[in-house]
Formats: C-alpha cells, sequence, structure tokens
C-alpha cells in the first residue's frame, strides 16, 4: 500500500519574520496527472507524460493501472535536479483481472477507475483507506451497471469496498447521472466512453453540478487524446455531454503545475503583505486553481501574469469577501484561512458538496478554526466567517491535505499553531514543509508580524 505517514508530533507551522519575497515552484496538477494516465492507458500507442507529479494520489492510480497490465515506466533525466526532468511512458496493453486496487482516499482513483475496470477481462477489486469507504460512489456504479457492467458493491451501499466484474468491453449508450454531489461521476464516464462499444450520452439530472472546471478538463484532454466530444460548453445540450465510440492517441504531454496547490503559497503574499512569483503558471488553463487570481485580487491582494508566471503581491491588507466557490470548492480551505485573518466579515457560499470530501471540510474548518478562537459558523451550503484575535493550539487535519496547508497559512500570523499530521499533504502536494520553509526563509528582514489582521 502506499500510504501517508502519520507525524508522531504536530508540526509547528513557522511565522513570517516579515513580508514574503519568494519564487515557489509548484509541482505538477494531480488532477491533470491522473486524467492523462487513464486516457494513455487507454490508448491504441505508447505516450509521454512528462513533469507528472509524484504524489500518493498520483502514484496510487500509476499502481492500480499497473495492476490491471498497462506499462508505466519512469524516466528521470540524469542532468535533472529536480522532477522537472522526470517523465513517464505509458504503454498500452490489454487490461486483465484479477486484480486488487488500492484507491487510498483519492476520488479520481476511487471514481475514474471502476469503468476502466468494467473493459478489463476478470475481476477487479477496490478498497481504500476507511474513509474511503464513506465517499459516495453511487452515480458510477448505478451508471456503469445501466451500461451492462456487473458489480458487487458489498451489501449495496453504493460506496466502496467493491468488485467490477470486467468482460473485456462495455455496451455503452445513454445513461443518467446524477452528480449533485461530485462531478467526478462525470468525468469518470467520459474518459473511459471512447472505449465503449457506443460511446456514451451522459445526462446529468442534479440540481446542482459542483466544481464545472474539471469537467471542462476532462472533456479538453479527450478532444486533445483524438477524442469526439459534445458538450454544453460547446452549444450542446445543456446537462449532456456525448462521446463517440474511438481510438484514443498516444500523446507527448507536459502536466501543467497545480494551480491549486499554488493556494497556500499565493496566500502568503496576502496574508504577509509580500510578493510570491508561480513560475510556468499557464495563460490559459481549464485549473480551478486559476481562480484564485480574482479571488484573492478581491480580497486585496495585485497579481501580474508575464513570461516569469504569475505574481501576486500583497498590499497589506485583507478584505472579507462574499464568494460562491461552487465550481473552485477545492480552493475553500485556504481562502476560508485568509478569511479569518480579514478585516471585514466573509461569507463563503456553493460548497455543500465539501461535506463528503476527504473529511466532512465544512464541520472541519469551523471545529478547528474556532477552537483556536475564531468565529466561524456553518450554514446550509458554506462558511460565515467573522475574523477574531486568533491564538495558538493544535490544529488537527482529519487526514485532509487542504486542512493542513489553510493551519499553515494561519501558522503565518499567529504564533504557536501546531499542524497534526502535516504529511498528509503528500497526497497531492510531496516535500509541502520544506517548500513552505524554504518561501520563508526568503522572507523580507524586519520585525517579525506579530498577531493577524483582525
Amino acid at each position: 500500500m502506499t500510504g501517508i505517514p502519520a507525524d508522531t508530533a504536530p508540526w509547528p507551522a513557522p511565522t513570517a519574520s516579515g513580508a514574503v519575497d519568494a519564487s515557489v515552484t509548484v509541482p505538477g496538477s494531480k488532477s491533470v496527472t491522473n486524467r492523462a494516465l487513464v486516457l494513455a492507458a487507454l490508448a491504441s500507442e505508447p505516450g509521454w507524460l512528462r513533469r507528472p507529479l509524484r504524489s500518493r494520489d498520483t502514484l496510487l492510480m500509476a499502481e492500480a493501472l499497473r495492476a490491471l497490465g498497462v506499462g508505466i515506466e519512469e524516466v528521470v533525466s540524469s542532468s535533472a535536479s529536480s522532477t522537472a526532468g522526470e517523465a513517464w511512458r505509458v504503454i498500452p496493453a490489454g487490461l486483465h483481472g484479477p486484480a486488487r486496487v488500492d484507491v487510498g482516499n483519492a476520488g479520481t482513483v476511487m471514481r475514474f477507475l471502476p469503468p476502466v475496470a468494467a473493459l478489463a477481462d476478470g475481476p477487479v477489486r477496490f478498497d481504500g483507506d476507511p474513509r474511503s469507504h464513506e465517499r459516495p460512489l453511487h452515480g458510477v456504479i448505478d451508471a456503469l451497471r445501466a451500461l451492462g457492467a456487473r458489480i458487487d458493491d458489498d451489501d449495496g451501499r453504493g460506496a466502496l469496498p467493491l468488485t467490477v466484474y470486467g468482460s473485456g468491453s462495455l455496451a455503452g449508450g445513454r445513461v443518467a447521472v446524477d452528480a449533485s454531489s461530485s462531478s467526478q461521476f462525470i468525468s469518470a464516464l467520459l474518459l473511459s466512453a471512447p472505449r465503449f462499444n457506443q460511446g456514451v450520452e451522459l445526462r446529468h439530472t442534479g440540481a446542482t453540478l459542483p466544481s464545472l472546471p474539471h469537467i471542462r478538463m476532462t472533456v479538453d484532454m479527450l478532444r486533445l487524446a483524438g477524442a469526439k466530444v459534445d458538450s454544453p460548453e460547446g452549444g450542446g445540450e445543456p446537462n449532456v455531454w456525448r462521446v463517440d465510440p474511438s481510438a484514443l492517441l498516444g500523446r507527448d504531454l507536459t502536466i501543467e503545475p497545480d494551480l491549486s496547490n499554488a493556494a497556500p503559497f499565493l496566500a502568503a503574499a496576502l496574508v504577509t503583505g509580500g510578493r510570491v512569483t508561480i513560475p510556468d503558471w499557464p495563460s490559459h488553463t481549464t485549473q480551478p486553481g486559476d481562480a484564485l487570481r480574482e479571488i484573492f485580487t478581491q480580497m486585496g491582494g495585485t497579481y501580474t501574469l508575464d513570461e516569469r508566471g504569475l505574481t501576486f503581491t500583497g498590499t497589506g491588507r485583507i478584505q472579507g469577501i462574499d464568494a460562491d466557490l461552487h465550481e473552485v470548492g477545492e480552493l475553500t480551505p485556504v481562502i476560508a484561512a485568509v478569511a479569518a485573518l480579514a478585516d471585514s466579515e466573509s461569507v463563503l457560499r456553493g460548497i455543500a458538496h465539501l461535506r463528503l470530501h476527504e473529511t466532512d471540510r465544512l464541520a472541519a474548518l469551523a471545529k478547528e478554526f474556532n477552537e483556536l478562537g475564531g468565529d466561524v459558523a456553518e450554514t446550509e451550503d458554506g462558511l460565515r466567517i467573522r475574523p477574531r484575535k486568533l491564538h495558538g493550539g493544535v490544529f488537527h487535519t482529519y487526514e485532509d491535505h487542504r486542512l493542513a496547508t489553510a493551519a499553515a497559512v494561519l501558522g503565518l500570523v499567529v504564533d504557536g499553531v501546531q499542524v497534526e499530521n502535516v504529511a498528509t499533504t503528500a497526497k497531492t502536494l510531496p516535500d509541502f514543509p520544506q517548500l513552505w520553509t524554504g518561501m520563508l526563509s526568503r522572507a523580507a528582514s524586519g520585525d517579525a508580524l506579530a498577531g493577524q489582521g483582525a
């Protein structure tokens, strides 16, 4: 099992000695890497992934595909001093079972791979961390059954553990899915749809649909791999996606930096009144993290996007925000941390689905911020944050990487914040403590930043 080691002692979140002034190279996107792995595994020819993210979630995906017979070779340039010189060569093969897949607590693995397993020849057993058993999978399971797959989800819970009995092919066709709890239900079916005998016509039937940028990412990557996709954004029918059956091309793809993982570093510029540059920030992207430019500007900063990347500058003041984060929910924990340090109240809306993520993120954020002296209340679909003077204490992470990075942001200006199990950041951001302390080592000299903007 590829697991996250639990820290035996809380990590003392370092306070900033002054305004941060640093350039931080963020590793590759988890969302792009795992989608690219699936598409490459289903292609008709070998492909390359350059600068892929190596984290718990992506390594779990790679190991799962290897268990199904896909060849994934890791190649590192001898002259490279970092992962910038790394590439993965993906060699498609006949998918087969029997196989066992450890999903950890990775939503992309637990949701993207059952459709792939339905195309394999033989049974594939899926299991993972205890929390994975609580995360919804019914949308993928029910849809696959409607498309012709045989699945045994123990006791009919619509969740892990489960077994997919692959027959080597899947009929495909029309199917309805309620993806209100996770856009990954739609992405999961779309990614494998070119290999279904009839492709797929997928209709979302729920009242809401979170994280639309991730679905757009899936559609764009499918098209780049040679698939024909009709989508609502392209003038198609609302809430309907159609994918024709076709062969997928092996591609040579360079993975973008993970813009959502840039959130705590950009927040550091805002919180300390400093400046942080993220190299290689794309000028056009479907990553939800690109919304940070607008959101953090509304909260009091400024940015430039040029050949160096994205440079974000804090002004020394943090303003509260009223924001609908429905499409970019994964940014919520760090935005909430910044809001807790602002000079006015914030309301974060449209994020009820975060209760079903790695943990119940809304309950966890409210509890942990309030344990440090904050005033955070859950609403029906989000959080209301009234800034208060905060104090140190242990910030529990519930094995959720984004809670750990949110705690680090608070620690910049609140003495004594202790982050429980900071190693959980390895899920999508390897070496986060080293990146964080490296950024702070380049803080401008000056008086320590005592207290916060409340």
